[in-house]
C-alpha cells in the first residue's frame, strides 16, 4: 500500500488537488469531497502506470501542517 499527501485548493468556482511526491498528478471538482475522490483515482492510475513501465513508485516525502500566527 502507498500513502501521499494531496493539497487541496479551493478556486473560483471548483477545487483543484496535487500531490507534491508525485508531479504531474493533479485532478479537480466541484466539491473538496469529489476532488478528493478524483485525486484517489488519479494516483491509483498513476501509480498503475509507474509499476506497469517498471519505474520506481516514490516514496512519500512530503507532510503538512498548520502554523498559527498572531
Amino acid at each position: 500500500m502507498y500513502r501521499f499527501l494531496i493539497v487541496i485548493e479551493k478556486a473560483q468556482s471548483n477545487f483543484s488537488a496535487y500531490s507534491p511526491d508525485l508531479p504531474g498528478c493533479v485532478a479537480t471538482g466541484k466539491t473538496r469531497e469529489q476532488v478528493t475522490r478524483n485525486m484517489h483515482e488519479a494516483i491509483e492510475l498513476h501509480v498503475r502506470g509507474l509499476r506497469e513501465d517498471k519505474l520506481p513508485v516514490p516514496k512519500s516525502h512530503a507532510f503538512a501542517e498548520y502554523v498559527a500566527v498572531l
